[in-house]
């Protein structure tokens, strides 16, 4: 009955040029239930939900709220339709207190009764179950008490529906369940939630319904007591996924990089990476987990040579038993010694690939760097990169097509295929299936696996808890630049991973060396 339903999205569609992000969708949210909208990158999640949000307006369709057709062409028109959604980038000003933030826009008198709002926002965060200090200053505050400041913030406005973009992205899996507690609870007053994920786990623990988008249609809704991870896999691409990570034993354990009590310091002096110290093998894969921000980028960089070290050593012991200093050498230099060391950074196109340049010219970029002149006539790298693209399914007009044109998740198959070519003894991912589809991530953890089992040492930068468990041996957690564990993969609980991210090195670091 339309006396349940808190919105109705009847044939909306939206277009960017020749792009349909939404293509005739309709969607029904209920009051007083979680929907998660569910779907791969580039399935039109984000969008749909803008256009509930105002940040987008539907180029086609019918929106319905409480039984009643709205136009909605602002976010202040969806708030004033009880309308609040939580982006996954956060709009908050630093120095401001969480209560200052939460007011901030609001109309008003000149003069702020700030002790009746800290009160009212006291109320607000005990009624659900929150853990916020409405006093705080924003940048004393961990990622998930800034998300918390954003919930309450369109609460405080009389939000009834609310928007969550991958909320659990950048939160610890206490945070999470943290987090989910006080969905349940806002579920239980009434409202309504709609949570954007691509995590089925957390879909699976948190929803009542989920609504599957695939390419920008709507493919269906399901409940979630009738669901599986493997029926909604099916429903997200169309077919049967092999979910499994044939993860195998590491080889012995065999020094290849080591990593020596290094600090770092970004541009304005801050330290980001504190005496961190660990040992990757050959023939192993070594995760790196922490919240976002704890040093796993950098840590990355200046073993490439990347980024300056201010004291510290890295050493690389080569197959033929060589030890070499790299911590003092910049990037090319590490090239020149013939170090065969392949790093696929976090930023594809500004640190991986030239934009403005094709497939086969961004595969003789390494060639060039390495002196294989031979590859100068490209018939080789257009071999190699046409290779690449028939085993990793890039999807491109040719490989003479500028990588700037490609989708993020195809430039990250180019880089990564480009760097596995290499063959190297040491290859470094940073977040290697960020925009990728769930086949093309399991072909890429694949991938990694089999250079493992050519004796390579891989290290990978992941922010997926479930897959860095499945996928690698041995994982490094580092909290705030500190190293505080190094811990067995396969024995290790989330939960404990969760606590060492959140930790400090004085409390004490697990190893498992």
């Amino acid at each position: 009955m339309d006396s349940e339903v808190a919105i109705r999205l009847q044939n909306v569609t939206k277009r960017f040029g020749d792009i349909i992000a939404n293509d005739n969708v309709n969607l029904l949210v209920k009051k007083g239930e979680i929907l998660s909208i569910l779907g791969e990158n580039g399935s039109g999640k984000t969008t749909l939900m803008n256009m509930l949000s105002g940040i987008y307006f539907p180029d086609h369709g019918d929106i319905t709220v409480h039984g009643k057709k709205v136009t909605i062409r602002s976010p202040k028109d969806a708030f004033a339709l009880g309308i609040g959604m939580i982006h996954q980038h956060f709009k908050l000003i630093d120095v401001l207190t969480a209560a200052e933030n939460i007011i901030l826009g609001l109309p008003g008198h000149e003069r702020l009764d700030m002790k009746s709002i800290v009160a009212e926002v006291n109320e607000l965060v005990a009624k659900y179950g929150f853990d916020l200090d409405p006093e705080q200053k924003i940048y004393d505050m961990s990622v998930s008490q800034k998300q918390t400041v954003e919930i309450v913030k369109v609460l405080y406005r009389g939000a009834e529906i609310l928007i969550l973009d991958e909320p659990t992205a950048v939160l610890t899996p206490q945070e999470t369940s943290k987090l989910f507690d006080v969905l349940r609870n806002m579920r239980k007053a009434g409202k309504s939630i709609i949570i954007i994920t691509h995590k089925l786990n957390e879909v699976m623990a948190i929803s009542d319904r989920v609504t599957v988008l695939r390419k920008g249609q709507y493919i269906g809704s399901i409940e979630t007591r009738d669901a599986s991870v493997e029926v909604l896999t099916e429903m997200m691409v169309g077919q049967k996924i092999d979910l499994e990570i044939d993860r195998t034993e590491p080889m012995p354990f065999v020094g290849r990089i080591e990593v020596k009590n290094i600090t770092c310091r970004n541009r304005d002096g801050v330290a980001i990476l504190k005496d961190v110290s660990f040992t990757s093998s050959a023939g192993e894969i070594l995760g790196i987990a922490g919240i976002a921000g704890s040093g796993q980028k950098e840590l990355l960089e200046a073993v490439a040579g990347l980024q300056e070290i201010e004291s510290g050593e890295i050493l690389y012991h080569s197959p033929e038993g060589e030890t070499v200093t790299i911590s003092d050498m910049k990037a090319a230099e590490i090239r020149d010694l013939k170090i065969s060391l392949a790093f696929v950074p976090e930023d594809r196109l500004g640190m991986g690939l030239v934009g403005s340049m094709d497939l086969t010219d961004n595969i003789m970029l390494r060639s060039y760097n390495e002196g294989k002149h031979f590859f100068a006539n490209r018939k080789n790298p257009r071999k190699l990169a046409t290779r690449i693209v028939e085993k990793l399914s890039v999807v491109t007009p040719s490989v003479d097509t500028p990588v700037r044109k490609l989708s993020g998740g195809n430039v990250q198959k180019i880089l990564l295929g480009r760097e596995i070519a290499s063959s190297p003894n040491v290859l470094m991912v940073a977040y290697p299936v960020r925009g990728l589809d769930i086949n093309s991530s399991y072909m890429i953890y694949n991938l990694l696996g089999d250079q493992k089992q050519k004796g390579a040492s891989v290290i990978c930068v992941g922010e997926d808890l479930d897959v860095l468990m499945a996928l690698c041996d041995r994982i490094v957690v580092l909290s705030g630049g500190e190293l505080t564990g190094i811990v067995d993969a396969r024995t290790i609980s989330k939960e404990d991973i969760g606590l060492l991210m959140t930790s400090s090195k004085k409390g004490g670091a697990q190893h498992a060396e």
